[in-house]
């Protein structure tokens, strides 16, 4: 078991910003003694029936790291995401910043650059990011101690990255009334789920958790922020002592049911390049569609 450096007394600053089209929450993480701060889960904007890529939601966090003379010093991506694309390059265009996701990105893209027929010059090292996380590896953001916890099962290179007081879960948990992350996907596993979840909730009662997704289950407004001892005593899917025998029962069962994300084709080309998108022979931005791969 690692040990992790937790540190309940460094207290981050944390700016959510929610995209609708995705349900996706991103964040701002300052820290308070400095202007170092870090951006987690960024999204860039795509209209898929138009082929049409934007970078609105991006801008908005830009302007507002702007606003408050923020350096950016990371661009976090918990996983490599079939739901959104993320903007990161764009924004380390724009701010600076080291991209950082965690070492198993190599496990996912060679497992995809399969599924896209991929060429030779798509390089399957990790190499398009800055940083490759392992479990327990710590960072500094400005005066700040993170790490990153190791945490498959709904991808096989999923973190959760700790700040101070504050957890950023990633796909790993969401909300206690929406439960948890489906673990179908190629290299999922329902059981390395619960075990990452266990982890994750083995953490202090009052770590702060914050959510990569949110869709207010039966109306609710959307939220993105709980914490450990609420998830452990509440979530629908693992709260109250629930064993991993019926969890990997219910999650199997409950994943056979759902349908694939809308953005899953554009999101995993675009993502496992660190959210480069791929180009053809002439140098065009392209996206592929495999009929029946996924």
């Amino acid at each position: 078991m690692t040990s992790y450096p937790v540190d309940m007394t460094v207290k981050p600053e944390v700016e959510a910003f929610f995209d609708e089209a995705t349900n996706t929450i991103s964040y701002i993480v300052k820290d308070p003694t400095s202007d170092a701060c870090a951006i987690i889960d960024s999204v860039m904007d795509i209209d898929y029936a138009a082929g049409r890529i934007t970078y609105d939601h991006a801008d908005t966090m830009i302007a507002r790291v702007t606003e408050m003379g923020g350096t950016l010093e990371w661009i976090i991506e918990t996983h490599v995401h079939a739901d959104h694309l993320s903007a990161a390059p764009y924004i380390q265009q724009k701010l600076g910043g080291k991209i950082g996701v965690g070492e198993k990105i190599m496990v996912v893209q060679e497992t995809f650059g399969k599924v896209f027929n991929e060429g030779t010059e798509f390089q399957r090292d990790g190499s398009q990011f800055d940083a490759l996380f392992k479990d327990g590896d710590t960072y500094r953001i400005g005066n700040m101690q993170g790490f990153a916890m190791y945490t498959p099962g709904h991808t096989p290179a999923c973190m959760v990255h700790v700040i101070g007081n504050a957890a950023f879960t990633g796909d790993t948990l969401f909300m206690p009334d929406g439960g948890s992350a489906r673990a179908d996907f190629p290299g999922g596993d329902a059981g390395e789920l619960y075990d990452s979840i266990q982890r994750v909730l083995a953490l202090p009662d009052d770590m702060r958790l914050f959510m990569c997704h949110d869709y207010g289950p039966n109306g609710r407004d959307i939220a993105w922020e709980t914490s450990v001892g609420e998830e452990k005593a509440h979530n629908i899917h693992v709260g109250g002592g629930k064993t991993k025998e019926e969890f990997v029962k219910f999650r199997t069962e409950r994943d056979a049911q759902l349908d694939m994300p809308k953005l899953i084709i554009p999101s995993l080309q675009v993502n496992m390049r660190a959210g480069e998108v791929p180009t053809d022979d002439d140098g065009n931005p392209v996206l592929k569609v495999p009929v029946n791969g996924l």
